[in-house]
């Protein structure tokens, strides 16, 4: 959400100090201590859970698909050699 705040100077001042002994953000620093002032204990939320979706890539039996940069470096080769023989 953004939003303009205004703070009063004690305020503003305790948050720039805040903000070099720590080296965060201002807007990092703000919810920090909302968290805290809010009686949310400085706790985040809890990212989403990530999950792998495993897709069919087709590949054929025998086919390493983690040498497939390999395989086109060769193809590459191949291609600049008879290039070259012309």
């Amino acid at each position: 959400m953004r939003t303009t705040l205004t703070l009063e100077p004690d305020v503003a001042e305790r948050l720039a100090s805040e903000i070099r002994r720590t080296g965060k953000s201002l807007k990092a620093a703000v919810n920090d201590a909302l968290r805290v002032g809010l009686g949310m204990g400085g706790r985040r939320r809890r990212p989403p859970r990530f999950e792998v979706e495993p897709h069919a890539f087709g590949l054929v039996s025998g086919v390493d698909p983690d040498r497939l940069n390999q395989l086109v470096d060769e193809l590459d080769v191949e291609e600049r050699a008879r290039r070259l023989a012309r």
